[in-house]
């Protein structure tokens, strides 16, 4: 999430795209790991992330809670500057506010909450519940409904464990040319969409999990 706030007050009519967002932002500080921490705020932004714009009243139904509390909980996060208004964005009657993120993607970071036990125990805990989120929402749903897909997406899906044995100079170098890859594809996904290409595309869920253990 990777699934970039919006902190200038741009007057255009016309919604942003995403080419018009920051990249990233990086959380740093206590207060905004916390808000984007909350169990149902993750579910929020990442349901928002993948469907890059939405009322409260789509998102409730998506996550099944309540309009009023899923509208309280995405004020919240735009409070913090994790999401924004999508400015322009058709309304219907006019009543209900369009959301949108406010970065292509968020970035949490180990070192940045060492200074301080209540830091690093809350990094933790949002970090874990990232990857259970993430886990449940995307793979093992995919799991459960993967005799629905047709057989050229089952072939297509990848579920792979790797083992190397690596430098930490060598995983970062690693860890960056997956990235450049990663990116092209994104890109490229992105700018079809953009231009209406839509034929035969379906959201992909990347999951890479780096790490050294020792046996």
């Amino acid at each position: 999430m990777s699934d970039k706030p919006g902190q200038d007050d741009r007057t255009e009519q016309e919604p942003r795209s995403a080419g018009d967002r920051p990249e990233d932002r990086r959380i740093t500080d206590l207060g905004t790991l916390k808000a984007f921490g909350h169990p149902l705020r993750l579910k929020l932004y990442r349901s928002l992330y993948v469907r890059r714009r939405a009322t409260a009243s789509q998102l409730a139904e998506e996550v099944d809670g309540a309009v009023s509390l899923v509208s309280y909980h995405l004020r919240k996060l735009a409070e913090h500057g994790l999401i924004e208004e999508a400015r322009g964005a058709h309304r219907g009657d006019g009543r209900e506010r369009w959301w949108q993120p406010a970065q292509e993607g968020l970035s949490l970071h180990r070192r940045d909450f060492e200074d301080a036990p209540e830091k690093l125990a809350a990094h933790s805990a949002v970090t874990r519940l990232i990857v259970d989120q993430r886990t449940d929402a995307y793979y093992l749903r995919y799991l459960d409904e993967q005799p629905a897909w047709s057989p050229e997406w089952q072939a297509a899906a990848d579920g792979s464990d790797y083992l190397l044995r690596l430098t930490a100079a060598e995983l970062a170098e690693l860890s960056g040319e997956l990235r450049a890859v990663i990116n092209k594809y994104v890109g490229s996904g992105d700018a079809a969409h953009e231009a209406g290409d839509d034929e035969g595309r379906e959201n992909v869920a990347l999951h890479l999990y780096s790490f050294p253990f020792r046996t």
